[in-house]
């Protein structure tokens, strides 16, 4: 099999299991993490730690907010978290967050994960999660570009000529085409503020538990905080089934 039809089959497999895929690494953050605390092994100390907690939670924030401005901007069919169904496109974005660099919500991700990553305080976990993130999206963004090239012929190449694919050039900077709409957000991001809190607290508990010895719930902001951000996730997931949240465009 050809290197570049290779790349591509592998690329449309990442591309169709990238919201399962990311549980393996999750599991190997909690082990390393918990490994780290019951043998003292991290690169802060116990009275640096809540501090970088919020660090890591300001990271995570970050990559929300560029997949929010990168959703809000966009029309249906287009910027989605389709999995089953493969790739869907049906125009090039080119405006907002797609005039500085291809592929904004791969960024989001980026730095949502990277995060999550930090807080196992291990610094070569850290690191090799960087070099895995680039090899596995990678792929996938080589999958999705052959799709829209093929798709979409000169148009994409000559919009991909003139934008990097992941790091940002502002110099490039369009005003988005269509208006944000929060309702496109809601329906399509709901679950990321409540992933975000949810494993923040997995791993506080994850750590009070290793350095107790026992299973430890601890009732602080981050317990309360997973707590009512997947309150709201389950009403919106509610209100997205009634068929209640409509998008303008």
């Amino acid at each position: 099999m050809a290197l570049q039809t290779e790349l591509r089959k592998q690329g449309d497999y990442l591309f169709k299991n990238r919201s399962h895929l990311p549980i393996i690494f999750l599991i190997t953050g909690l082990c390393v993490f918990i490994y780290g605390k019951m043998g003292g092994q991290t690169m802060i100390n116990a009275l640096s730690t809540e501090y970088y907690r919020f660090i890591c939670l300001g990271i995570c924030l970050l990559g929300l907010a560029i997949r929010v401005l990168t959703v809000g901007h966009t029309p249906k069919n287009t910027s989605g978290r389709n999995t089953c169904q493969g790739q869907v496109a049906s125009q090039i974005n080119t405006t907002g967050m797609y005039s500085l660099l291809r592929h904004p919500l791969y960024l989001g991700n980026f730095f949502m994960w990277l995060g999550v990553a930090m807080l196992t305080e291990n610094l070569w976990f850290a690191v090799s999660f960087i070099f895995l993130y680039g090899l596995y999206y990678e792929r996938i963004m080589y999958a999705e570009e052959a799709f829209l090239v093929e798709k979409f012929g000169s148009a994409y190449l000559e919009w991909a000529g003139r934008t990097p694919a992941f790091l940002p050039n502002p110099k490039n900077y369009r005003k988005p085409k269509y208006p944000f709409c929060i309702v496109k957000v809601l329906k399509k991001e709901k679950n990321g503020l409540a992933a975000i809190f949810l494993l923040f607290w997995i791993f506080d508990l994850a750590g009070n538990s290793a350095l107790s010895k026992h299973l430890v719930i601890v009732y602080d902001f981050w317990f309360y905080a997973a707590a009512s951000t997947c309150v709201i996730y389950l009403l919106l997931k509610v209100i997205k089934k009634k068929n209640l949240l409509r998008e303008r465009n």
